[in-house]
């Protein structure tokens, strides 16, 4: 794993903007909750690696420093760009580095599979983000400092994201955290059908990027995709 790309003034592209790129020749990517990602599968870990190599030299080409995994069966890359506050963003210059990486798994025959991209975020009601905040990104990150625009990201990236949500003070006790199942859209309704046959209940559906799940004992969940957000 390695950090992302990091710029003084990245030039941000809206979510809209990233989402028309996908369509005119990203197709293996989706838009996540802060980078794009694409997850290839692979036959075996030679040919994993040699893709890998392959990525990793065409970054090195370009500037830039992706996330990579490689696991049983797949190969996966994460692209974004750190601005100066310490927010990620992506940018044209990571849309390039991604018709890039699809053409050289084209080249190496290997087939996207976007319906298995997944991005999990932690969100928590509080009352005071400056002082949870604080908390968190130490116990998870090893360091208070890493809270960007009220969302602890460790820069490591070895935990989810925390963000969290305003409520106001309560006696009663109920549920304060939640995930945040990110999943390329047409994954959304197939994963939101399962759950509900397993036991789920639909408890709101605000549009496309979100629909909030309980579990059979009341416990919630959102699962969101990047369709219709700014």
């Amino acid at each position: 794993m390695t950090k992302p790309n990091k710029l003084d003034e990245p030039n941000k592209l809206g979510t809209p903007e990233i989402l028309a790129a996908i369509a005119d020749g990203l197709g293996d990517w989706r838009r996540m909750a802060q980078p794009v990602v694409a997850r290839y599968r692979v036959p075996g870990i030679e040919q994993g690696a040699a893709f890998v190599t392959a990525v990793a030299e065409a970054a090195r080409a370009a500037g830039r420093e992706p996330e990579i995994r490689l696991g049983a069966g797949f190969a996966e890359v994460a692209l974004c760009t750190v601005g100066a506050d310490g927010g990620r963003w992506v940018t044209p210059a990571d849309l390039d580095l991604a018709r890039t990486v699809s053409d050289l798994a084209a080249a190496h025959a290997l087939p996207a599979t976007p319906g298995d991209i997944t991005q999990l975020e932690l969100g928590l009601d509080a009352t005071d983000f400056d002082r949870v905040g604080a908390f968190w990104s130490a116990l998870l990150t090893g360091s208070p400092d890493h809270v960007v625009h009220g969302d602890v990201m460790d820069p490591a990236q070895r935990v989810p994201n925390v963000w969290f949500q305003r409520t106001d003070a309560h006696e009663t006790p109920r549920q304060r955290w939640h995930p945040d199942v990110w999943l390329a859209p047409e994954e959304a309704e197939p994963r939101i059908r399962a759950a509900l046959a397993a036991g789920g209940e639909l408890v709101v559906r605000y549009d496309a990027s979100c629909t909030v799940l309980a579990d059979p004992e009341g416990n919630r969940v959102c699962v969101c995709t990047a369709e219709g957000r700014e």
